[in-house]
Order: structure tokens, then sequence, then C-alpha cells
């Protein structure tokens, strides 16, 4: 469905009629549709809007630059749309460091977070980090990116035993706008959100893959121990799309959400 806000129209898939509402933020350069599979099996418990970010699958984008900060304001718009209570948040990768700085500035749109494979801050070297991931982005076609993804996204024996579930995700890749993945690049370049940790007071679930080298357990420790109320599990045999990768975990995070 599409959710007409003053930041903009997005696109939004709806699982669920009942139930807490829960919102799924997905990782970068990917779309809301990677949350299909984890969508259904929640939807008994929850109504789980899983909206596609600016300039990704079927959403407005004008453009120009845009920050994490906007991508959580745009949520917040979202949120003032769908939903007349706090939602439950889950958020992985990019959909992580949005959800940090969701639950920042609109703490009362906030009811509990799971954050998966994310970070508040990429480090010193971030700016030349993700300006070289940006001009890549443009640079290199979409269909040569994907064997550098899947390799961050999924662990070998992913791949080799669920080729269809692989196939699923690299789709969803090819078809985001190239120009839109590179601003989200640009806008991980000034993530700095490390220092507002302690101010969320959503109880909060931290995943992590314990192979994921693009946000590696070293990030999600920080986050569970600057988090106040916040635990973390460490995933074995997993890397970056822990959610997907991982459809065990999901009764885990309904029990948190519960």
């Amino acid at each position: 469905m599409k959710v007409d806000t003053a930041r903009g129209g997005f696109e939004v898939a709806r699982t669920g009629d009942g139930g807490r509402p829960l919102v799924a933020l997905h990782a970068l350069a990917l779309s809301g549709r990677v949350w299909d599979p984890m969508a259904a099996a929640l939807a008994g418990s929850h109504q789980v809007f899983a909206p596609d970010a600016r300039g990704h699958g079927g959403s407005d984008w004008d453009g120009g630059p845009f920050s994490i900060a906007d991508l959580a304001d745009d949520v917040a718009a979202i949120v003032e749309k769908v939903a007349d209570e706090p939602v439950d948040v889950v958020g992985l990768s990019m959909g992580g460091s949005t959800a940090i700085l969701f639950a920042q500035r609109h703490p009362d749109l906030v009811a509990r977070l799971v954050l998966a494979d994310t970070t508040a801050d990429y480090g010193p070297d971030r700016v030349a980090q993700w300006t070289e991931r940006a001009e890549k982005a443009v640079g290199v076609p979409r269909e040569k990116q994907v064997t550098f993804q899947v390799d961050r996204w999924f662990s070998p024996s992913f791949v080799a035993t669920h080729p269809d579930e692989v196939r699923r995700v690299s789709d969803i890749f090819v078809a985001t706008n190239s120009q839109a993945h590179a601003a989200a690049c640009h806008a991980f370049a000034g993530l700095e959100a490390e220092a507002g940790l302690g101010d969320i007071q959503a109880p909060t679930l931290v995943l992590v893959g314990r192979e994921d080298y693009a946000t590696p357990p070293a990030m999600a420790e920080t986050l569970a121990s600057r988090i106040p109320h916040a635990h973390l599990e460490v995933l074995d045999d997993t890397r970056h799309l822990s959610l997907i990768e991982r459809p065990d975990i999901w009764p885990v995070v309904e029990k948190h959400l519960s």
C-alpha cells in the first residue's frame, strides 16, 4: 500500500490484520519485500508494516542527499499514519541504524526494539569507506555487484542450501535504484549516533551473526552495553542478514516483542 505523508509517499508492505503494530526496516539497497517470509511468520501476533526507505523499492525520492536521521523521521511520519499506539520496531543493517535514530528522536512512538547486524557509528574511517561504496554503487552494474553482496549477506552453507532465497534477495538488490543506493552510502558516512544510545528506554534485543564482517559482533556489543535495557544474542554460522538467514530466530524475536 502507498502511505502518503508530508515527507512524501512511501510504499509499505502490510501483513496481518490484527495484533500489535510492528514496523520492519530493511537493509541497504533492498526493500520492505525482503521481510515477506518473517512478516508471514509473525502475522499471528503482529500487524507488520514493512516500508521501503526513500528511493528504495516503490517509495518516493527527490534525488537529493539524505541522512539516517532523515530516514528515521520518514519512519515516524509513516507510523503516525498507520498506527494509533507505539510500535515495535525490527531493524536490520541500515534498518537497524534507522531504528536507533528513530528511538532517539521519537521515543514516544517506540514500544520495543530489535536491532540486527547494525551499528550507531561505523568508526573513524567511515567517510572514506562509505564514499568508496557509494562510487561502486553507481559505477558498477548492479548484476556485477551481487557476488560481493551475497558474500557479505549469507554464510557459504546458506548460499549452498537456500539458492531460491539467495536469488530472491539478490533480485530485490538488482532492482534497487543505484543512485538511491549511493545516497544511502553517503548517509552512513555521516552516521554518529552512539552518544544517544543511553537515552533509548525501549526494551531492546540486539542480534548479530558471529561471521558478520559488515557490522561485526564488536559493534553489537557496543549497542548492547550502552542501551540501558538491551540483551545481546550472537548467532553462530551466520553473516550480515541474520534475520533472513536464520528463521529459527523469529520465535525469539516474537517472544521479545510479546
